[in-house]
């Protein structure tokens, strides 16, 4: 069984860091990971299955926010990899809770390599949580 058969879920992490070629070199020379897409703002990490991503962010405010898609994306932020059932599931879940989407459910990368929904909340401590669904559960590191 391989991690993508698992019934356990994967996680998804991401990380500020202060310079992407420091980051680049550490994550992929040094722990030897798989690098998945990037952008010059951030790096998708292969972390023995498990979504991790790196986030430039020099200056560490109370509030990070990286722009992606179009979006102020929090950082840090965590989650979870979910199947699209079970995404949209917990997206009805939450509306039906009142809750104040930092970022709406939506498709990045629609009919791409990597065609993901995803959506951002943040806990009531402000913690910034993102539950995202591969159309393809197999491209989660699909560079």
């Amino acid at each position: 069984m391989t991690v993508l058969d698992s019934p356990i879920p994967r996680f998804h992490l991401a990380m500020p860091v202060d310079d992407l070629a420091a980051a680049r070199h550490f994550y992929g020379e040094v722990l030897g990971l798989e690098q998945g897409r990037s952008s010059d703002t951030w790096v998708d990490w292969n972390l023995h299955g498990h979504q991790f991503v790196t986030h430039l962010a020099p200056a560490r405010a109370q509030r990070i926010h990286n722009p992606v898609d179009g979006h102020d994306v929090p950082v840090p932020h965590f989650g979870l990899i979910l199947t699209v059932p079970e995404f949209h599931k917990l997206a009805d879940r939450l509306r039906a809770a009142g809750t104040a989407f930092v970022i709406e459910p939506y498709v990045r990368f629609e009919g791409q390599t990597g065609e993901q929904w995803t959506m951002f909340l943040l806990d009531p401590a402000g913690n910034a949580l993102e539950f995202k669904a591969f159309a393809d559960d197999s491209q989660v590191f699909a560079a």
